[in-house]
């Protein structure tokens, strides 16, 4: 791991062939669209001055996700504000699915940089879909969008192994882009399919990285038990299950040193294919807690898996071998 500069979080590569990205994250959903104006620019300036410079960002207004958000507007606009340059800062786009292929990939992502005043990301995640899809045309739209310089990598959100495994053999064999990454729900609660055999293979053989995704399960593995903005899914129907296990969480995090939020984030910062976690700050005060979960795992890196063992609520639950861990 590069450690880069003094004072600045450590850098990972996200995949054997994905970027070097800053170990966090910082995302968009429910979260810019929260805040003053004046203060979304001061946490961007800050985050990046500490290299957490990596931003997911996306439009949402697909699917289920068809909210008229403009979280990426505001993006957009605060790191103008913000003063920074384009290469200060990494983006990480979405394309959905939903609407795809009526909605193309090109047209998505011009929309969607447009949006933000930019004309190309960094990297992109395909979302998550359910029925039918065909998988080689995705890969062929994409790696269009490669080639056109749109971005250089993309990953996928939640797929299956099997069908991460199609596109990437696929992507091979045709000298396409094949995906590098896989952004996956993963948490102390939900292990089953980022530890899974099925993903596992995938990152020992196809050099896939992982990308952990609502790591705090919305709030609830911090304390927020009942948040009142809309959150993730909950695959498995285990979510009172987690609101349960909640004081576990803090007991086990006040007895390593920690806040909840760290052991959350340190806890996968662990895994052997996590090169990034994402997670939604709205003040500072949040962020300079999250960054000390690098403490934690200097502190207790081998540890914490045997510290939060009981800690695993979808074990046995959900399967690691299909899309979301449920058919």
């Amino acid at each position: 791991m590069n450690t880069g500069n003094a004072g600045q979080v450590p850098r990972r590569r996200l995949g054997a062939a994905g970027p070097q990205v800053p170990v966090f994250g910082l995302g968009s959903w429910n979260t810019w669209d929260r805040m003053e104006m004046d203060d979304a620019v001061e946490l961007i300036r800050v985050a990046v001055g500490r290299g957490v410079n990596l931003f997911d960002v996306a439009h949402y207004n697909f699917g289920p996700h068809a909210e008229n958000a403009v979280t990426d507007v505001i993006f957009g606009r605060a790191v103008r504000e913000a003063g920074l340059r384009r290469e200060d800062y990494l983006l990480c786009g979405k394309l959905w699915l939903w609407d795809y292929p009526k909605v193309s990939f090109a047209e998505q992502i011009e929309v969607s940089l447009e949006r933000i005043g930019t004309d190309r990301a960094d990297f992109v995640v395909v979302g998550d879909f359910f029925g039918e899809l065909d998988i080689r045309s995705v890969v062929a739209d994409v790696s269009e969008l490669v080639r056109a310089g749109r971005f250089d990598a993309w990953g996928v959100n939640n797929w299956s192994a099997a069908d991460v495994w199609l596109a990437h053999d696929f992507a091979l064999a045709e000298r396409l882009t094949p995906p590098s990454f896989a952004q996956l729900k993963y948490s102390l609660a939900r292990r089953s399919v980022p530890e899974g055999e099925p993903y596992g293979r995938l990152f020992d053989g196809a050099g896939l990285g992982l990308q952990a995704s609502d790591v705090f399960e919305g709030g609830i593995l911090v304390g927020r038990l009942h948040p009142e903005r809309k959150i993730g899914a909950d695959p498995g129907g285990i979510r009172d299950r987690i609101r349960a296990a909640y004081p576990a969480v803090a007991e086990t995090a006040e007895r390593l040193g920690a806040t909840p939020a760290q052991l959350a984030i340190a806890y996968c910062l662990a895994h052997r294919a996590v090169g990034n976690v994402l997670f939604g700050v709205s003040r500072l005060s949040q962020l300079d807690d999250n960054l000390g979960a690098l403490d934690l795992l200097a502190r207790h890196g081998d540890g914490l898996r045997d510290a939060v063992a009981d800690l695993w609520i979808d074990r046995d639950v959900v399967r690691p071998d299909a899309s979301w861990g449920t058919d």
